[in-house]
């Protein structure tokens, strides 16, 4: 219920321009500042510096230029040329070929086709390159538009791009099915977003029970999924199901955000398994960090700890 009531209070700030244009002010203003727990820093550059760190301590990444909900064709036009940059900045900085994006920045409440034209730009320019592209799931409105997009590229041939599902979403599970008839990689997480009772898991055991299900599911008949959490009993029980099923470690990830359970991330690097750490950058952080504070209330230590210096 505490959970309940912390997700809703964040995405209640979320949406506060007021808290935003203050947060924005502050929130990334020094080495310090409260936003830098969960974010690589506003600019591109920044952002390969944190890379580079990463890549250092044998941790794999993704890098991703956040905004969403744009309002305007010109917005989403400039967001596309944002992350068609991005893709070619990762190759000339060396960092892992790996980005990540969400429809909304590229115009999806505008034109669906609009979206797709913007999608299909960053996608091809990457294939060449080498450079997979993460198309992130949003709230349950958009899943299946998200979905139709994504199916859209991948028909006409684009293989360098999967997606993600949501254990907390009822319908996961028959989309994972999907996902793996069709070879399409796919990122499992939790879900981040305040969802109503009638489509989708309220109360955290049922969550963790259907995220084990569809762990399993990836797992033995998908390709190369990416086991997103930062719980550790999810953790285990990935671990637990591999070695019961003989199926090998490059055969799939583990993965999580930028700034959380750093300890572990280091843990599952030792241990001889892949690890990709999400790496958020940008001016427009503020949803998305509102969202990592209402996941669950340890978060918000993480961020008071980082203000008061201590790591």
């Amino acid at each position: 219920m505490l959970d309940a009531v912390s997700k809703s209070f964040f995405h209640m700030l979320a949406r506060s321009q007021s808290v935003k244009h203050m947060a924005t002010r502050y929130g990334m203003a020094s080495p310090r500042a409260f936003g830098r727990r969960f974010i690589a820093g506003e600019t591109m550059d920044e952002a390969m510096v944190a890379a580079r760190a990463l890549q250092d301590q044998g941790l794999l990444l993704t890098l991703d230029q956040l905004g969403e909900s744009v309002t305007n064709a010109a917005e989403a036009t400039a967001a596309t040329d944002g992350i068609v940059a991005l893709v070619e900045k990762v190759v000339a900085a060396g960092v892992d070929r790996n980005v990540s994006v969400k429809l909304t920045q590229l115009g999806l409440d505008i034109d669906q086709t609009l979206c797709t034209d913007n999608l299909r730009r960053i996608i091809s320019t990457a294939q060449p390159l080498g450079v997979f592209v993460r198309v992130d799931i949003e709230n349950t409105p958009y899943i299946q538009k998200t979905f139709d997009v994504f199916m859209t590229l991948w028909n006409e041939g684009f293989r360098n791009t999967g997606t993600a599902l949501q254990s907390a979403v009822f319908r996961s599970e028959d989309d994972a099915r999907f996902m793996c008839t069709h070879g399409i990689r796919v990122r499992l997480i939790k879900g981040a977003y305040k969802e109503p009772p009638a489509v989708a898991h309220q109360a955290k055991a049922d969550v963790d029970a259907a995220y084990v299900r569809l762990m399993k599911v990836l797992m033995s008949d998908g390709v190369y999924p990416g086991i997103a959490t930062h719980d550790p009993n999810m953790i285990e029980a990935a671990k637990a199901y591999a070695a019961d099923q003989n199926i090998p470690r490059d055969k799939f990830e583990f993965q999580m955000l930028y700034g959380i359970r750093r300890d572990l991330q280091n843990a599952l690097v030792k241990d001889g398994y892949r690890m990709r750490v999400y790496v958020p950058f940008g001016t427009e952080w503020f949803p998305y960090f509102m969202r990592r504070l209402g996941e669950r209330p340890a978060n918000v230590g993480f961020v008071l700890k980082g203000i008061f210096g201590e790591r």
